[in-house]
């Protein structure tokens, strides 16, 4: 009578083929996780600001996203990882007071991600009712969003490129470092 099976041979030749191809792919696995995780983290942001001008045009009155470390209150800095809030801005201060209608509240990015923005949306966006982003000052507001990984080697990142119009745009970069 004939046994079937495998031996011992062809367990370890399969088992060193395996993991020949594993060491080939878990890296390129890894930065497909990473490239995943940025890109839906952006698409995110880019729905909390198209929420954010929706709003403003449809109440008519000034609406605005803020970061924020409490989900709550505005954050004086600190960047836009420690969360985020999209509320009806009454007074047009670019801060939420008691009776100010808050829209959303987004808590904290993982702790590896950083999303920061430059000087004139390094705080807040405001939307004003005709669709377009202003500051408290009244003057147009446009700027750079970068979101990245904090993992000290360069990598890609993505960034939302804001016009004075409101209209957002993103756009992947490779980074040498993460601000």
């Amino acid at each position: 009578m004939k046994q079937s099976g495998i031996t011992l041979t062809e367990l370890l030749v399969t088992l060193a083929v395996m993991a020949v191809l594993l060491t080939q792919a878990v890296p390129g696995l890894a930065a497909l996780i990473a490239s995943n995780q940025l890109t839906g983290l952006s698409n995110e942001f880019l729905a909390s600001l198209h929420l954010a001008r929706s709003e403003a045009i449809k109440r008519g009155q000034r609406t605005v996203l803020c970061a924020s470390s409490d989900g709550k209150t505005c954050a004086g800095g600190g960047g836009w990882h420690q969360g985020w809030l999209v509320f009806h801005d009454a007074n047009n201060n670019a801060a939420r007071d008691n009776g100010e209608a808050l829209i959303l509240s987004r808590l904290a990015l993982p702790a590896n991600i950083r999303l920061t923005g430059n000087q004139f949306v390094s705080n807040y966006i405001s939307y004003a009712p005709n669709g377009g982003t202003k500051l408290v000052s009244g003057a147009w507001q446009a700027g750079t969003l970068t979101l990245c990984k904090t993992t000290g080697t360069p990598g890609q990142a993505r960034q939302l490129v804001i016009s004075s119009t409101g209209r957002v745009r993103t756009l992947k970069v490779d980074l040498g470092n993460c601000p």
